[in-house]
């Protein structure tokens, strides 16, 4: 994280270091995972361990997917691109955000599987019917609606560095980029600068200035489940929903046809003041039983974190922000080792609680008070 600070321009470092208002759902997310105490066993065999599972039917090295995030590739030069490539070597599932720099087709012509896309329902049907049939053309094996941005938290870091992608070239900015030569050096040698999936797509969005008027425009209030049925319509692959808190709306989601639901808000970047995702992970898994998988987001930022959402019900966990501290710190090779770091904590930890393959592990791995 630390290399990461001192090597990406502030405003990209803090755009993914950052929640809404107070930010005190984004520490709550960390804080509330971090009080869960596990249950150590002894006296078990431990050999022949498997961290091995499935997410949506996909086979994974663990259960662990690297989550959408918007302009992953302001952390480094190609981001997105590298952190599919990592994800792909490493066994898990990458997710490409529709707010990435890279292009569905960037992405796609750089790995050899199919990689998930996240969709944001956007006013024009027009353009969105297009996304579905870009990543079904590029073959990607899942496609994931996020639920939770028709209105736009505010992130007081964001507003403060006028964040832009590219960025302004105000006096801040130009101090920022003045002392990351590196970062400015890998950036020059890329074309990959805006929202590849929105330049010669979005109408009328083909320059900076257009690209962010379009976008803010493009947030729709009217959007709700029936319109779900749409999209299922025109997706015939996996589909999961992301940004359920509550279990009202799971119940719903699970009526929909999707193949998963995300337990999520948005990082704490959204409604400040909303439950951490781990409090609200066991009544949602309650209210949907088998219909439908529950995945889990927000405040993961370790293998124990992981073994802690398995125990409480989850089939599968994302990470977002350690994937990118790596991503900005050192590129493809941080996201790899992020990874690394990860398994042999969940490796670890399900070992020393006893458990030997993944699908084991329960509420019975965890202290009760």
């Amino acid at each position: 994280m630390e290399l990461a600070r001192r090597r990406v321009p502030r405003m990209f470092f803090d755009y993914v270091d950052s929640g809404a208002y107070t930010e005190a759902t984004y520490r709550a997310n960390e804080a509330d995972l971090a009080a869960i105490k596990l249950r150590q066993r002894v006296g078990r065999k431990l050999s022949d361990r498997s961290l091995h599972s499935t997410m949506v039917s996909q086979p994974v090295a663990m259960p662990v997917a690297l989550a959408p995030t918007g302009i992953a590739g302001m952390q480094h030069a190609d981001g997105e691109i590298l952190a599919a490539q990592a994800a792909e070597e490493f066994g898990v599932p990458f997710t490409l955000s529709t707010m990435s720099v890279c292009s569905i087709e960037d992405v796609a012509a750089h790995c050899t599987k199919p990689f998930w896309f996240q969709l944001y329902v956007m006013r024009d049907r027009g353009f969105v019917d297009a996304l579905i049939q870009r990543a079904m053309q590029a073959k990607c094996s899942a496609l994931m609606v996020t639920l939770d941005l028709q209105v736009v938290g505010q992130r007081h870091k964001d507003l403060r560095n006028g964040l832009s992608t590219p960025p302004r070239l105000g006096l801040s900015s130009v101090l920022q980029l003045a002392m990351r030569p590196l970062w400015c050096a890998q950036m020059l040698a890329t074309r990959r600068h805006r929202l590849g999936n929105l330049v010669g797509h979005a109408k009328g969005a083909d320059d900076l200035t257009s690209m962010s008027a379009w976008v803010a425009d493009q947030f729709d209030l009217e959007f709700n489940w029936e319109d779900l049925a749409w999209i299922r319509h025109r997706w015939p692959g996996k589909l999961i929903l992301k940004g359920i808190m509550d279990a009202d709306d799971a119940r719903i989601a699970a009526s929909t046809g999707a193949d998963a639901i995300i337990v999520s808000n948005h990082g704490g970047r959204q409604l400040d003041g909303a439950a951490s995702t781990i409090s609200k992970l066991p009544s949602i898994v309650e209210a949907v039983g088998d219909r439908v998988e529950v995945h889990m987001d927000g405040g993961i930022r370790s293998g124990q974190d992981v073994f802690r959402a398995i125990a409480l019900g989850a089939r599968g966990t994302y990470i977002g922000r350690p994937f990118l501290y790596g991503l900005g710190a050192i590129g493809k090779a941080g996201v790899g080792l992020a990874l690394d770091i990860i398994v042999n904590e969940l490796d670890t930890t399900m070992a020393l609680c006893g458990e030997r393959h993944i699908s084991e592990i329960g509420p019975h791995n965890l202290e009760t008070k």
